[in-house]
């Protein structure tokens, strides 16, 4: 019963990440072209060309597809986005890759291959640009630094835009937080994990233990320590009420509802089929002091709240975390995840990323991480950043995503950024769809907890 219901999850969660099956917009209007095939990795494409197109094509990359479930190919986040891009005459192209799981390797080649594959078929275009929501946000910068050649610009969305390393390492905090405070007696391997049953193993012994802890304030403080080493919004949901910025309970209990997600899935699955990939353990709490990091998250305040609610000493609680018994990395696992999935910053076309301001799954602060690269790579007139208020992770409207795109197009066209403040993405989406919000708003993300890109060489990991 249990392995159903975690079946069950696993699936809506990759539908969350994946978006449902898309059916042709182009093919379903009766216009346009719309063209399937299989590249020579294995991996298939998708491509819509609609009848009135404007020399534009979006290549989009897909979000993290979990080992074992289907693997279609992709060419727009949703339906409704994808309906709306080919009226403004956008053709839409996208691949599967090769491979389920962390395949940053095959992403890539295989999303290029598609390109070449729509100029054999319909001719070069205009103007290409590179697109992608969560994990396909990583895989478009990465195609934006490392083959510049091959577009006019990129836009990442909800982008795992901290990198591999980092964000490995901003995963292991929450967890290691949670097992030492939680379930310090329990035999639970947070790295190393050798199968995936050894990892369904400890993400069920961990979550059994948060999910108790949720019952008592001693346990619902701990949480949301572990929530504030991650960055977990108290707003990551669009089903949850929007909490008052001082309901603190209400907070905690979202942060919750987000932390399980990370156990039941990226801490440990998803975990231990990206170590298979870089033959090793790629992320490490050597040297880390959780003190200095709580003091720098804004949820400090609501930890502080809620400890001292519980009768509990945070004080003592993160003298216990300093104290505990750390995890070192494999250095050659480290520079494999670096080498493949870790960002150096430097952009030679302009990049306009775009974050919910209530993300769970990959929080906003991965923004900051991402400017830090850029700017010390000496890149950052070519970056602009915008800013959705919404929870939860890749919840734009279609509006939103046209008003990104039209305003990449504008700087791709003259040169310079015009129209990427709030107000006129805001007034860019309206024009795309009256009928779906428009809700851009200014927003400073918080700094990144522990940034790891190549552009810093004091990141590197040192045994």
């Amino acid at each position: 019963m249990k392995s159903r219901i975690l079946r069950r999850t696993l699936v809506a969660l990759a539908a969350l990440l994946l978006a449902a099956p898309l059916t042709s917009a182009a093919q379903a209007a009766g216009t346009g072209a719309h063209l399937e095939g299989t590249l020579p990795s294995g991996a298939t494409y998708v491509m819509d060309r609609p009848e009135a197109w404007n020399g534009t094509v979006l290549l989009y990359s897909h979000g993290y597809n979990p080992a074992g479930l289907p693997n279609p190919a992709r060419n727009a986040p949703d339906d409704s986005t994808k309906s709306l891009l080919l009226k403004e005459g956008y053709a839409l192209i996208g691949s599967s890759y090769a491979s389920n799981g962390w395949a940053v390797s095959d992403a890539i080649p295989d999303q290029l291959a598609t390109l070449d594959a729509f100029t054999s078929h319909f001719g070069p275009a205009r103007r290409t640009i590179a697109w992608g929501t969560s994990y396909g946000g990583l895989v478009t910068s990465l195609i934006a630094e490392r083959h510049p050649a091959r577009i006019s610009g990129s836009l990442s969305m909800c982008g795992l835009l901290q990198g591999g390393v980092a964000n490995w390492n901003n995963t292991l905090d929450a967890v290691f937080a949670l097992k030492t405070l939680l379930a310090p007696g329990a035999d639970i391997r947070l790295t190393g994990l050798e199968s995936q049953a050894a990892a369904a193993e400890a993400s069920a012994t961990l979550a059994g233990a948060v999910t108790e802890a949720q019952n008592t304030a001693s346990g619902r403080a701990r949480i949301a320590l572990a929530a504030a080493l991650q960055d977990i919004p108290g707003w990551n949901d669009p089903s949850q009420t929007r909490p008052g910025p001082t309901d603190w309970d209400a907070q905690q209990a979202n942060q919750y509802q987000a932390l399980m997600l990370q156990v039941r899935f990226p801490a440990f699955s998803w975990r231990q089929e990206a170590e298979s990939r870089v033959g090793g353990n790629m992320s490490w709490n050597t040297g880390v002091d959780y003190a200095t990091m709580l003091h720098r998250s804004p949820l400090y305040k609501e930890v502080g709240e809620l400890y001292s609610k519980a009768g509990l000493s945070l004080h003592g609680d993160l003298a216990t975390l300093n104290r505990a018994p750390r995890i070192a990395a494999d250095a050659e696992a480290v520079e494999r995840m670096a080498r493949t999935s870790s960002f150096s910053g430097r952009l030679t076309k302009p990049q306009l990323t775009v974050h919910t301001t209530g993300d769970g799954l990959i929080p906003v602060p991965a923004e900051n991480a991402y400017r830090r690269a850029v700017t010390a790579a000496g890149s950052a007139p070519l970056l602009r950043q915008a800013y959705v208020d919404n929870a939860g992770h890749c919840t734009f409207s279609s509006a939103e995503q046209a008003a990104a795109l039209q305003a990449l197009e504008t700087r791709i066209a003259t040169g310079n950024w015009q129209g990427v403040g709030p107000a006129a993405l805001n007034a860019r989406a309206t024009r795309a769809d009256p009928s779906v919000p428009a809700r851009y708003v200014g927003y400073r993300p918080a700094p990144f907890p522990r940034p790891y890109d190549l552009a810093h060489p004091a990141d590197r990991y040192r045994p």
